[in-house]
C-alpha cells in the first residue's frame, strides 16, 4: 500500500481539493435530516410562512453548494485517479523497454499487452475512490450513529446492531472475490494471447483452412473467460444482495419501533422523519465502502501484477561506472566468450578479433551461434564469461544508448510499424531530414518502387508491413541503416529475399557504405561475401575454420563443402 500511494505525491494538491471537497459533502449531508426535523418540529407548527421559506432558500443555497462540490469530487477526482493510472502504465512500459531480450522470449505479447491495459483499468477508479470514500464513509458513519443517538438512544442502538453483521458479510465475499479477479486477470492476457496469434496469422490459418480449429480454439479462451467473469460477479452479487436486504430490513425495524416511540409521545413527528432519514444516509457510506470492497480486489490485483513486472530484473542496463562512447571503433575483440542459453551452450570460449574498416562474414550450420555473436555486441545479451571489448574497453563499461548509437543492424526478420514508408524508414534517424530519407532510399535501391505508388513514400504499409513484398520490406530495413550511418555495421541475411538484379546493386550500395566501416555479415547464401576480408566458419559456438573466401576453397574443408552443396544445388 506504501508503494501504492507514493503515486499521489506529484498531485499532493488535486488530492486535497478532491478530498477536502468530498469531507465537505460528506459533512453538509447530515444537514438535511436535521433541518428536516426542524421544519417540522419548529417552523411547521409556528405557521409563520416567511421563516419558513427563508429556511428552504438557506437550505437551497447549501445544496447549491454541494452541488459544486459534487462536481469537483466527480471530475478532479476522477482526473486524479486517471494520472495516476497513466504514470503507472508510463511507468511499466519503460520498464518493459528495458528488459533483456530474454524476457520476450519467455512471455507471450497478449499476456503483456493485458498488463499495460486491463489490469491497469481499475487503478485509476481505485486511486480516485479509494481513500476519499474509506474516509467519508467512516466518518458519516460516525456522524450518523451521533445524531441517532442524540435523536433517541434505543433505536439507535438497536441499529447499531445491524452494521457489524454487513461488515463481516462484506469482507467475506471480499476475499472470495480477490481470489476470482486474479483468475480473470490471467485470463485475460491468456485470450489477448490467443486473439493476437490467430489474427496475426489469419494467412497462415486460411491457407491450411484451419479456421475450424481456431474457432475452437477461441471459444474454449471464451468460455473459461466467461466462468471465471461469472464466479467474481457471482460472489458480487452476494454481497451487493445481503447488503440491500440488511438495509431494508433495518428501515423496516426503524419504521416499526419510530411509529409505536411516536404514539406513544417518546419522539416528535420531526425527530421520526429525521431518524428514518438518517437512517438512509448511514447506509449509504455503508454502500460506499461496499463498492470500494469490490473495486479494491480489481484494483489490488492489478496492482499485484503491476509489481510483478516491475519486480523483474533488468539484466541489460548500465553499470553504475558506465561512461559513454567516444570516439570511432578500431578494434572489436571476443574474448573467451562463452554464452548458454537456459544451460545449453551457445558459444563455447570464442575469440577473435575485427580492426576498423575490415569485413567479417560468418557462415555455418543453423543454430551454430551465428547470430548470437551479432547479438553480444550491440548487448542484446551479455556473455556468461568472457568479454566483448571495443577499444579495449568491455561493452558493459559503456552507456547502452551511446554504444548502440555506432551499431546498425539489418535483420532477416524484418519488422516494419503499421504507418508510412516514410515513418519506417525514418526509424532509423528521427531527425532526418525529407533530402536524407530520399538519399537512403535511393542507397537501399527503393526509389523505383516508390515512384510507382500513388501515395509515393506515404503509402500505409499495414500491419507489420503486409502490403509490401518480403524483398521490398528488408530494402526498407536497409534504408534505415544507410540513414542511420552508424560506423559499425550487422547483417543478419540482409540480402536473403531480394532477387539476384536487385542484390547486386545493393551489394555496391553495401560496399560503397562499408568503405572505413566494420561490418559483420551472416550470411547463408555464399555468392554475397566473396569479396569480405575473412569469414568465420561456426559450428556448435566454436569458429572451426578461418580466411578468405580463396583461402578457405584451396583448404577444402567445411567451407569448401558448403559451397560446392550451394553450387550442386543451382545447377539442380
Amino acid at each position: 500500500m506504501k508503494r501504492f500511494f507514493d503515486y499521489y505525491k506529484p498531485y499532493k494538491g488535486l488530492f486535497v481539493l478532491d478530498f477536502g471537497s468530498a469531507v465537505f459533502v460528506g459533512v453538509l449531508e447530515l444537514i438535511f435530516p436535521l433541518m428536516t426535523s426542524l421544519f417540522i418540529d419548529q417552523l411547521l407548527p409556528s405557521k409563520e410562512w416567511n421563516k419558513i421559506v427563508l429556511g428552504a432558500v438557506g437550505l437551497f443555497a447549501v445544496f447549491a453548494f454541494v452541488t459544486v462540490l459534487k462536481f469537483i469530487v466527480t471530475y478532479w477526482g476522477h482526473k486524479l485517479g486517471t494520472n495516476i493510472e497513466r504514470d503507472i502504465r508510463n511507468e511499466l512500459y519503460r520498464h518493459l523497454q528495458r528488459l533483456n531480450f530474454n524476457f520476450f522470449d519467455n512471455n507471450k505479447t497478449g499476456k503483456l499487452i493485458g498488463r499495460l491495459t486491463n489490469d491497469l483499468m481499475d487503478i485509476g477508479e481505485l486511486a480516485h475512490h479509494g481513500p476519499e470514500e474509506v474516509f467519508v464513509a467512516v466518518m458519516t458513519v460516525i456522524g450518523a450513529l451521533v445524531i441517532m443517538l442524540t435523536i433517541d438512544v434505543k433505536l439507535a442502538l438497536i441499529t447499531f446492531c445491524i452494521v457489524p453483521i454487513i461488515f463481516v458479510l462484506t469482507i467475506y465475499f471480499n476475499q472470495k472475490m480477490t481470489t476470482q479477479f486474479r483468475r480473470l486477470f490471467s485470463n485475460v492476457s491468456t485470450f489477448n494471447d490467443v486473439i493476437g496469434e490467430s489474427i496475426g496469422g489469419i494467412r497462415l490459418v486460411q491457407a491450411f483452412t484451419n479456421e475450424r480449429f481456431e474457432a475452437d480454439r477461441f471459444h474454449t479462451a471464451n468460455e473459461d473467460f466467461r466462468a471465471t467473469k461469472l464466479k467474481a460477479y457471482n460472489f458480487m452479487s452476494w454481497n451487493s444482495s445481503i447488503g440491500y436486504m440488511s438495509q431494508k430490513f433495518t428501515l423496516i425495524i426503524v419504521l416499526i419501533l419510530g411509529c409505536y416511540f411516536v404514539l406513544h409521545d417518546m419522539m416528535s413527528y420531526g425527530e421520526f422523519v429525521a431518524f428514518i432519514m438518517i437512517t438512509d444516509i448511514l447506509f449509504k457510506p455503508l454502500q460506499s465502502i461496499n463498492l470500494i470492497i469490490e473495486l479494491f480486489p480489481k484494483g489490488i490485483a492489478g496492482f499485484s501484477n503491476f509489481k510483478e513486472l516491475m519486480n523483474t530484473p533488468v539484466a541489460i542496463k548500465d553499470a553504475a561506472h558506465a561512461v559513454a562512447f567516444e570516439g570511432v571503433p578500431e578494434t572489436i575483440r571476443y574474448e573467451d566468450v562463452t554464452f548458454k542459453y537456459d544451460d545449453e551452450v551457445i558459444l563455447d570460449h570464442l575469440s577473435f578479433s575485427v580492426r576498423r574498416g575490415e569485413k567479417i562474414a560468418l557462415v555455418g550450420p543453423s543454430g551454430g551461434g551465428k547470430t548470437t555473436i551479432c547479438s553480444l555486441l550491440p548487448r542484446f545479451y551479455d556473455p556468461y564469461s568472457g568479454a566483448v571489448t571495443i577499444n579495449g574497453r568491455d561493452t558493459r563499461d559503456y552507456t547502452l544508448e551511446s554504444l548502440r548509437r555506432q551499431i546498425g543492424v539489418v535483420q532477416q526478420d524484418v519488422f516494419l510499424f503499421s504507418g508510412t514508408l516514410r515513418d519506417n524508414i525514418a526509424y532509423g534517424n528521427l531527425t532526418a531530414t525529407d533530402e536524407e530519407i530520399m538519399r537512403a532510399v535511393e542507397q537501399a535501391q527503393l526509389k523505383s518502387f516508390i515512384d510507382t505508388l500513388p501515395q509515393g513514400i506515404h503509402m500505409i504499409v499495414g500491419e507489420r508491413g503486409t502490403k509490401l513484398s518480403g524483398g521490398q520490406k528488408q530494402r526498407v530495413s536497409i534504408a534505415r541503416m544507410f540513414l542511420k550511418n552508424p560506423p559499425i555495421i550487422i547483417l543478419d541475411e540482409a540480402t536473403s529475399a531480394l532477387d539476384v538484379e536487385t542484390e547486386n546493386r545493393i551489394q555496391a550500395a553495401f560496399k560503397q557504405l562499408s568503405e572505413g566501416r566494420t561490418t559483420l555479415t551472416i550470411a547463408h547464401r555464399l555468392s554475397t561475401i566473396r569479396d569480405v576480408d575473412r569469414i568465420f566458419f561456426i559450428e556448435d559456438g566454436r569458429i572451426v575454420e578461418e580466411g578468405s573466401h580463396e583461402a578457405l576453397l584451396e583448404k577444402k574443408g567445411k567451407y569448401y563443402a558448403l559451397q560446392q552443396a550451394q553450387y550442386e544445388q543451382v545447377l539442380g
